[in-house]
């Protein structure tokens, strides 16, 4: 047997077009999934909150490189030095970030307690006070900020409704936005879930996160309206089964994109921010990173199995579930038995009803194989 003839694997099943897997109708399944990742970031959310960085809440913040120290010994240096409630965190791998609220403290008590904590995180870190960074950020500022964030993601969501409903249909719009509401719950909930500090930068990243998933939603409803006017027509496949076909035919290149958009970005946070110590990636890169793994989940496993409850509902496609269903021989393609019936230009020709369709005949004939 030749290598051409051997049966491929998993992965070469799917780059081969040979893939038949049921995605709308184990939707019970990925549903729950989302549904108790959403549940416990939201159960965090409203036990821990965010923790937000200075930039939405106001306050102070002192960053210093300090390879051989520690968080608890970080922390006893500031509040001997006066700093009330610090939070001290460890960003990258040895950078420390210190923050505080010091707006309800006069200018000059606020100027007294900077400086005192500067030179003690210098001495903690055995480094001079000059190399200690500060900033500072007043509570207006920072509602200003959020109230801005929130008003782009409204922005946002409207464009994107407004696009996929004149662009495709208004069902498509309803899921892609469900999906894109999906990813935001998810990342929000595992930054809630395990602490991660909210910055502008997160906000940024969230919001090209949204976009990819939109772009690889988009790619997968092309095909499901390509297959519309094509595939169902033959009338031996219901609206579910052409929408696993549509994500068949689209998978491989889902996976690509995703691991292509990944990647780059977990080697950035990865080495970038952990190894090499450049901390203004961390943000950024962690965002990018929740966010394009569940925006890839919800592309496959969450957009296209709710258009298609959504479609199922309209009395022709019911009528046509209900056919097929009621059929002792259901046909099932895989992408390169679609790709060669539209080659053939089969399924655009024949009548609907008609009997011996080519795709059943293409059907039967990959269950022989």
């Amino acid at each position: 047997m030749s290598d051409l003839e051997k049966t491929p694997g998993r992965f070469g099943r799917i780059y081969r077009g040979l893939t038949t897997i049921d995605f709308v109708g184990r939707r019970k399944i990925w549903f729950s999934i989302s549904a108790v990742i959403i549940v416990l970031g939201l159960g965090s959310l409203a036990v821990r909150g965010f923790n937000l960085g200075i930039d939405f809440k106001g306050g102070s913040s002192w960053e210093v490189l300090a390879p051989k120290s520690s968080i608890t010994s970080m922390t006893s240096a500031v509040e001997n030095a006066g700093l009330s409630m610090p939070t001290v965190q460890k960003l990258g791998s040895d950078t420390y970030e210190v923050t505080a609220d010091l707006n309800n403290l006069s200018a000059a008590n606020q100027l007294a307690i900077t400086n005192k904590v500067v030179n003690a995180m210098a001495k903690e870190a055995g480094k001079t006070p000059n190399q200690v960074s500060t900033s500072s950020v007043g509570p207006t500022w920072g509602s200003q900020i959020s109230q801005r964030a929130l008003e782009a993601l409204i922005v946002f969501f409207i464009a994107v409704v407004a696009y996929i409903s004149m662009r495709f249909e208004p069902k498509m719009a309803l899921a892609a936005f469900l999906a894109m509401i999906h990813d935001l719950l998810v990342t929000v909930g595992v930054y809630s879930l395990f602490g991660f500090q909210i910055t502008p930068d997160t906000v940024i990243a969230i919001l090209t996160i949204l976009g990819y998933s939109l772009y690889d939603t988009v790619v997968v409803f092309d095909r499901v309206r390509d297959n519309t006017g094509s595939v169902l027509k033959s009338g031996d496949l219901s609206y579910s089964d052409m929408v696993n076909l549509s994500m068949n035919q689209t998978l491989a290149r889902s996976i690509n994109t995703s691991l292509v958009a990944i990647l780059p970005v977990f080697s950035v946070l990865a080495v970038g921010a952990y190894i090499l110590g450049a901390t203004s990636l961390q943000n950024y890169g962690l965002a990018l990173v929740v966010g394009l793994l569940s925006g890839a989940y919800s592309s496959i496993f969450i957009a296209s199995p709710l258009l298609s409850m959504f479609k199922e509902r309209e009395s022709r496609f019911r009528e046509l579930a209900e056919r097929v269903a009621s059929r002792t021989e259901r046909a099932t393609l895989t992408p390169a038995a679609a790709a060669v019936l539209s080659a053939e230009g089969t399924v655009r020709n024949r009548p609907a009803g008609s009997s011996g369709s080519p795709v059943q005949a293409r059907a039967r004939k990959q269950k022989r194989r």
